[in-house]
């Protein structure tokens, strides 16, 4: 497992399945005319970081430093996406007028995606709406399990390594 963590074709797997995620949002939000909310937005954003992880680590997977960053990068934006979609499920599952999230992206000035980016970014839907199911499960329910199954990817990987690490010093 420690030599696959390594190897193109892993970080490729991720890069490709991430962006196929993306594309799918994307599909839902063009194609199917669903109005993309801005924790879907922030959600977004944390699926590219694990876009731009994966992309790192295909580009450099033996580069012990690189591999690292990236494996590290995987588990932030996953965590993160994770974090971001519990709180979509409580606006959708806890409807109030003093509970609502924000119309507005809220991104650092330094990191202006919407303004940069608002094909991708642009948030314009309501955050308690669910507008799409699958299996009794709304989108943002869906993607606390996909978060959350790349974060325990992610730290099984980096868990393999530091016990390759303390085999090899032991």
């Amino acid at each position: 497992m420690n030599q696959f963590s390594r190897s193109r074709p892993a970080w490729a797997l991720l890069t490709l399945s991430s962006t196929g995620l993306l594309l799918t949002a994307l599909y839902y939000q063009y194609l199917e005319g669903y109005a993309p909310c801005v924790m879907c937005v922030y959600q977004r954003a944390a699926l590219c970081g694990i876009i731009v992880a994966g992309l790192l680590g295909w580009l450099a997977p033996a580069h012990r430093v690189v591999s690292h960053v990236a494996l590290a990068g995987w588990l932030f934006a996953s965590v993160e996406g994770f974090l971001l979609a519990k709180e979509h499920v409580g606006y959708q599952l806890n409807p109030s007028p003093f509970h609502q999230c924000s119309t507005v992206a809220e991104f650092p000035v330094w990191f202006q995606l919407e303004a940069w980016w608002p094909a991708l970014f642009f948030p314009s839907g309501d955050c308690a709406s669910i507008d799409w199911h699958w299996l009794g499960l709304s989108m943002p329910q869906w993607l606390m399990g996909i978060f959350g199954g790349m974060a325990a990817l992610a730290a099984f990987f980096i868990g393999v390594r530091v016990a390759a690490m303390v085999r090899r010093e032991g």
